[in-house]
């Protein structure tokens, strides 16, 4: 009598479009990551504070005591009362991880173990994991005009909405992607201070965003550009490689040191810059290879912060 199992669910996909399966069986990459420690009396500690910071959100006003910071002062109840108030707010208690997703052309394309767009995909999948861990709400967008922001939400739901979207805008290249400059417009003005960014792009489209842009972002927020790479951009063979492009064959001899200088300057010299320069402005870069696991942009100390 012959046994019949049933297979159990893909976690890996066919490495051209990802699957939401795949991206939920990532979940287990940060339940490896050591969890943040809490200090003994809940205020010692390498661990994050569960308070966020001040928050936006007014919660009453009482006398003014000296010490308190003179930019919140109520002045509508200062000049009615003759006595000096000063405004209260509510903690913020919950972080809102925002995951920007680049859906360029370019990204759709690979030569080993998976699409560029698939390792996003997964990349992300993971930010928004080891968000959910950290007891952030979980949000993403990308640059589209009729697409409207994945709302943020906290707990494993809020995971799941985030991860439906990514299957869906890396299954194929949108046809309305208005590019990165677009979603990191929507980013702005989604985010609150304190808030952590996590841009998951091609080199080029990263590139294409002014220093100041980077800046201004990482002025009151975390930020991470993930840069997605194919090991063929990094290290081209000396020789003559056929493309196809839709219909039509191409070829590229790479012998030749006028092929190769040009090649470097197409898909090497803009990385390099974004290594070299972003880093002094406050933006962690990282590199991630298609063939490398999609959880190791976390690096050390990544997973902890």
């Amino acid at each position: 009598m012959s046994v019949t199992s049933v297979p159990a669910p893909a976690t890996q996909g066919d490495g051209l479009r990802p699957t939401l399966a795949e991206l939920i069986a990532l979940r287990g990459t940060s339940r490896h990551r050591a969890a943040p420690s809490r200090g003994r009396l809940g205020i010692t500690g390498p661990a994050p504070s569960a308070l966020r910071g001040r928050g936006m959100e007014y919660a009453e006003s009482r006398e003014y005591v000296v010490g308190d910071d003179a930019r919140h002062i109520d002045w509508r109840l200062t000049a009615r009362s003759g006595r000096a108030h000063t405004k209260l707010f509510q903690a913020e208690r919950e972080r809102l991880s925002l995951i920007v997703a680049d859906t360029a052309p370019t990204l759709y394309f690979g030569t080993r173990v998976r699409f560029k767009s698939v390792q996003a995909a997964r990349a992300a999948a993971v930010a928004a994991w080891q968000a959910q861990r950290q007891g952030d709400r979980v949000a993403a967008l990308r640059g589209s005009l009729r697409e409207a922001p994945v709302a943020p939400a906290g707990g494993a739901r809020g995971v799941l909405r985030v991860l439906d979207a990514l299957t869906r805008w890396y299954a194929q290249p949108p046809a309305d992607d208005a590019g990165l400059p677009l979603a990191l417009d929507h980013a702005a003005r989604l985010l609150r201070p304190g808030a952590r960014l996590s841009v998951f792009a091609d080199p080029h489209s990263a590139a294409a965003i002014p220093l100041t842009r980077w800046s201004a972002l990482a002025l009151h927020h975390e930020v991470v550009l993930v840069l997605l790479v194919d090991p063929l951009e990094l290290s081209p063979p000396a020789a003559q490689l056929p493309f196809l492009s839709g219909e039509r064959r191409i070829e590229l001899d790479l012998a030749g040191r006028s092929a190769r200088e040009g090649w470097e300057a197409e898909f090497l010299a803009p990385l390099q810059r974004l290594q070299d320069e972003l880093p002094a402005r406050r933006v962690a870069v990282r590199v991630l290879r298609t063939d490398e696991s999609s959880d190791a942009w976390l690096g050390a100390g990544m997973g902890a912060r």
